[in-house]
């Protein structure tokens, strides 16, 4: 079993803020795969395991086969994200090179993305604990950038702050394709692998950043 971890923090008043395109890239694979119509419906269909939101079931892949999948939302808020991530890992006996932690990084422009196989937390709080709770970094993670520029947070506004807020118009678009771009990345890890992601995805930009 593959297992998809978007991070973020639950409730209505986090639906939207930069911290939250973890959730968002999960919603929208879900769409992907057929499972929900629209994004809005994963909270509404999704069981309550793992202190977490989740979805479960098959993703056909190129080669006629398929691959049983794991779809995983924490509710735990998001420096708690680890609980979930270790609960499911254990569950399923699943390793590491199985599991693909999704997350939002104010040190990439907005729409970006970075695949990488392992590293460290980058001062990312759910990744922290992550890593606390698997005794290292070794695992894939797919970074979604929610930065102004080339990557960064606004010099006037505090970096908590500025990731629990939300996008400005001029970046709807950006990270709308950010999303998107970021569902297909999940789908070619899971049917090529983490490689294959990397090779297609890593160093891109996004329409909205040319």
């Amino acid at each position: 079993m593959k297992i998809v971890i978007g991070l973020g923090n639950p409730g209505a008043e986090y639906a939207g803020t930069r911290h939250n395109v973890g959730f968002d890239v999960v919603d929208e694979f879900a769409v992907r795969l057929g499972w929900v119509a629209k994004s809005d419906d994963f909270n509404r269909t999704a069981k309550h395991r793992f202190d977490a939101l989740t979805l479960d079931g098959q993703m056909q892949k190129a080669d006629g086969g398929s691959e049983r999948m794991l779809l995983v939302k924490p509710i735990t808020f998001m420096n708690l994200s680890g609980k979930s991530v270790q609960a499911a890992m254990a569950f399923h006996k699943t390793e590491s090179a199985d599991l693909l932690v999704i997350l939002d990084d104010v040190y990439l422009p907005c729409g970006k993305l970075r695949l990488r196989a392992e590293g460290s937390s980058g001062g990312h709080n759910g990744l922290k604990d992550i890593e606390r709770v698997l005794g290292g970094n070794k695992y894939p993670r797919l970074r979604l950038g929610v930065g102004i520029g080339n990557g960064t947070v606004p010099a006037n506004i505090p970096q908590k702050d500025f990731v629990l807020g939300r996008f400005g118009k001029d970046e709807q678009t950006q990270i709308r394709l950010g999303i998107t771009r970021a569902s297909d990345a999940v789908a070619l890890w899971a049917d090529k692998g983490l490689t294959a992601a990397m090779q297609k995805f890593n160093g891109e930009e996004s329409v909205g950043n040319n």
